[in-house]
């Protein structure tokens, strides 16, 4: 038994030897996403396009929203001098146009997510292909996009948005 323990320490020591030795000879780098998506040549021209694609409805939103208050502010204003029949007739109406504004904002907001994760999608896509450009070109081993704590010689992100930046120009 004595013998089969220390045939398995000798193993594990070996293993972990040569995992040492193998990890000096290997390149890793690393990206920092968050930069390459809000700093790179096509996410800004991503927002860009979600900006002007959806800032008509945004307005209409807003608009609508507005209309909402000065009804509510008219209500208040007028509850005490109106008549039952005409409290109860401008709070549906209230309420029906409450709930109209609700669901445009929700499809909107709906709208607005799946065409964001379309552009962040695209984005990502040129991203990793200019990662794999750099990780090739520099021969890195293994290229990491989320880390805790590297050391900033490992950060390859300047060199991702470089070439993501001049895809655009």
């Amino acid at each position: 038994m004595k013998h089969v323990k220390a045939m398995w320490a000798a193993a594990l020591v070996l293993a972990f030897a040569a995992v040492g030795a193998h990890a000096q000879d290997s390149k890793i780098g690393y990206i920092n996403t968050q930069r390459i998506t809000s700093e790179s040549g096509p996410a800004k021209a991503a927002q860009a396009k979600l900006e002007q694609e959806f800032s008509k409805r945004q307005k209409e939103l807003a608009d609508q929203q507005q209309s909402l208050k000065t009804m509510s502010d008219r209500f208040e204003r007028d509850a005490p001098t109106l008549t039952e029949t005409q409290r109860v007739t401008r709070q549906k109406e209230f309420a029906e146009q409450n709930r109209d504004f609700q669901r445009k904002q929700r499809e909107f907001q709906e709208d607005l997510n799946g065409r964001r994760n379309e552009e962040l999608q695209q984005v990502l896509d040129k991203a990793n292909k200019a990662v794999k450009q750099v990780a090739e070109a520099e021969k890195y081993d293994l290229v990491i996009q989320e880390v805790v704590y590297s050391n900033a010689r490992h950060d390859i992100t300047e060199k991702v948005l470089k070439i993501l930046n001049n895809g655009t120009k």
